[in-house]
């Protein structure tokens, strides 16, 4: 038996590895409106940002392929040794990205290169997700689960809002020009950096007991997972409108208000962090929360409000000029989208047996987060370009309408864990 101690600091190096590979992919969508010049040169604003957005998608295609081929080594060879190689691929990604010349200089070969580092760092992010919940949810003593699981998401949005902290940083020293000429690469440069520190700590992690205790030959099997198809589709269905609300209020958000609420980038940019920044302390209180009362209390917070407010938040937004009102908006649609970030790890975890955990969580999470996760600013963006932008925030709505369905029916997983048995 672990100490809290011994469970705290490996919690902690698990969830470092995580929030440096989410700074390094979340510094592509803080940047793209600087650098997407840079490799899409085009006349139209909006174009310019369709196209880092299809890239933006393209990567998150890697994700599913990311979590079999890392969710299968990470339960035949063990949580640590899978995490690690997943920070060392993003490391690699985020180091050509920095390097990479523009449009202006190799031509096509430019968004090329960036498509293929994308492509990467999507394999990466894909097995990392699975992993790290498998590894936080089985390091976590009984009793707190949820409060321990809750970390990969503190450390997901905080490595969002360091990437956003970097672009404040760099927009108070920089001017636009030095920006979109060389200043978007710093991130990628300090990312790479950081994803090697962080290989260092995560060599150091002890391996989750459950994996240590597991004696079955069949782990990491595809043919074993089809033996919990109810898990796997609740699974889908309690992604599906987490992850489109995710990235809506979160990637996606930002681009909102600069192109079509009109505010300012620097304005927006601080409007980002401050929300974001109450959202991510609010995530271990939510998790602990869970562990109190239950899993699905929290998801029909999310599913009910999500459905009802989602299209008066956004018809509000679009029509203010206030950066304080904005601010507010965004922060009421994270309060929101608590209800599954804080739990949706955990939930994940508690469904599958350790042999096939890491496997379970990451799969069918990746396979959903790729086909809509990833595809919901070019979504928006194109409804917004043949000017029928309100039907996106109809198409918000449906789908955490349709999760809502899928928590309504599953059982509160808190209590049926397999994490238990």
């Amino acid at each position: 038996m672990r100490t809290e101690r011994e469970i705290i600091s490996n919690v902690l190096k698990g969830s470092l590895g995580n929030l440096i590979e989410w700074f390094d992919w979340y510094v592509y969508a803080s940047f793209a409106v600087y650098f997407a010049p840079a490799f899409f040169p085009a006349h139209d604003k909006t174009a310019e940002l369709l196209s880092t957005a299809a890239v933006f998608a393209i990567g998150f295609l890697m994700r599913p392929l990311g979590s079999l081929i890392l969710g299968k080594y990470a339960d035949q060879h063990g949580r640590r040794a899978a995490l690690t190689l997943s920070v060392l691929i993003m490391a690699a990604g985020s180091f050509v990205i920095a390097i990479t010349p523009s449009y202006g200089h190799i031509g096509l070969l430019a968004p090329t290169i960036l498509v293929l580092a994308r492509l990467f760092q999507g394999l990466s992010l894909g097995g990392e997700y699975g992993t790290s919940a498998t590894y936080l949810s089985e390091m976590a003593s009984a009793g707190h689960r949820g409060f321990y699981a809750s970390f990969q998401y503190v450390t997901l949005i905080s490595g969002q809002l360091i990437a956003l902290g970097v672009q404040i940083v760099l927009q108070m020293t920089l001017s636009d020009a030095a920006l979109a000429a060389w200043g978007w690469r710093i991130p990628f440069a300090i990312g790479a950096v950081g994803a090697l520190v962080v290989l260092v700590l995560r060599l150091s992690m002890a391996e989750s007991d459950q994996f240590v205790a597991q004696k079955k030959q069949d782990k990491g099997q595809l043919r074993e997972l089809l033996r919990y198809p109810k898990a796997v589709f609740t699974v889908i269905g309690l992604t599906l409108g987490g992850t489109i609300a995710f990235y809506t209020y979160t990637t996606y958000l930002q681009k909102f208000m600069i192109n079509s609420v009109g505010l300012p980038k620097q304005t927006v940019t601080w409007i980002n962090f401050a929300a974001l920044f109450i959202f991510m302390i609010v995530q271990p209180l939510a998790g602990a929360l869970s562990d109190k009362i239950g899993r699905k209390p929290l998801l029909f917070w999310f599913g009910g409000l999500g459905t009802l407010l989602t299209w008066p938040i956004f018809t509000m937004m679009s029509h203010t000029k206030s950066a304080w009102v904005a601010f507010f908006l965004m922060l009421a649609g994270l309060m929101i989208v608590t209800g599954y970030t804080s739990i949706n790890a955990i939930v994940k975890a508690e469904m599958f047996p350790t042999e096939i955990r890491a496997l379970g969580v990451g799969l069918p999470y990746g396979l959903t987060v790729a086909i809509f996760g990833g595809t919901v600013e070019y979504v928006a963006l194109f409804l917004k370009k043949i000017n029928h932008e309100s039907l996106f925030f109809g198409y918000v709505t449906l789908v955490i309408f349709i999760s809502l369905l899928v928590y309504w029916r599953m059982t509160d997983t808190k209590t049926t864990s397999k994490l238990d048995q």
